[in-house]
């Protein structure tokens, strides 16, 4: 930990107070610590199991989250909305708000440049939700997912307010520009329940399948669809 950091700030930068601070000692600790405390024959785990439960607790907050807050989003939009929000830039980015890479516990070969190094920051801030999952599990508390939540307001905002690009329409002017080219979308395969049913579409360019899509609705398939022949024919999205 760096000098004159102390848990009570890092827990005020988050806001949740720990009940068993061991959880937030070992969501800080990186590999590289661990492996030199293992040197010295002593076990000191590393956040890794942590980060592998963070992961799973933070999609499942922000899928509740935006599935009781954004009724008239379709599955498709909510997915997008996820992968925006669950993804290390992200993460990362709100790692960095709250300082927490002031608070890791490196190796000494490290330090120079892990504190500020996204993929550790990500990984830790998962190792983090964890703790506080950990911590709210063993008196039976929830408070974990408000913290959450309020950790990622700003880009729940950001998230929900950018339109959804459209890839059929884009494609569509793409392939107009040939002037004989026809474009088509078909579906090709349909799975589960009636009520939840994937449809699984492919779209084609003079007969030639170009992209494919697989979504609950056949409009977001063809989204889809349209997106991967986009990624085919060179776009950056």
């Amino acid at each position: 930990m760096a000098i004159g950091k102390s848990f009570d700030e890092l827990e005020s930068n988050l806001g949740y107070k720990f009940d068993d601070s061991s959880y937030l000692e070992n969501a800080l600790t990186h590999s590289s610590y661990s492996n030199e405390y293992k040197t010295k024959g002593l076990n000191l785990p590393s956040n890794e199991r942590l980060e592998f439960l963070g992961d799973a607790v933070l999609e499942i907050v922000i899928s509740e989250y935006l599935f009781d807050n954004f009724k008239s989003y379709s599955e498709g939009k909510l997915t997008r909305m996820r992968q925006q929000l669950v993804c290390e830039k992200t993460l990362a980015k709100i790692a960095k708000e709250i300082c927490l890479g002031d608070f890791l516990h490196l190796g000494r070969g490290e330090e120079s440049e892990c504190r500020t190094r996204p993929k550790v920051l990500a990984d830790a801030m998962e190792a983090v939700m964890a703790a506080m999952y950990i911590d709210c599990r063993t008196r039976n508390s929830h408070a974990y997912k408000n913290v959450i939540i309020k950790l990622f307001a700003n880009e729940i905002k950001k998230a929900s307010s950018v339109s959804t690009p459209d890839y059929k329409t884009m494609l569509q002017q793409f392939i107009e520009k040939d002037g004989s080219a026809s474009l088509e979308y078909e579906v090709i395969g349909e799975s589960g329940p009636e009520h939840k049913k994937e449809f699984t579409v492919i779209a084609k360019v003079n007969n030639n399948i170009v992209g494919n899509g697989k979504a609950f609705s056949k409009k977001d398939a063809e989204m889809q669809a349209a997106r991967s022949a986009l990624l085919l024919f060179g776009f950056k999205l």
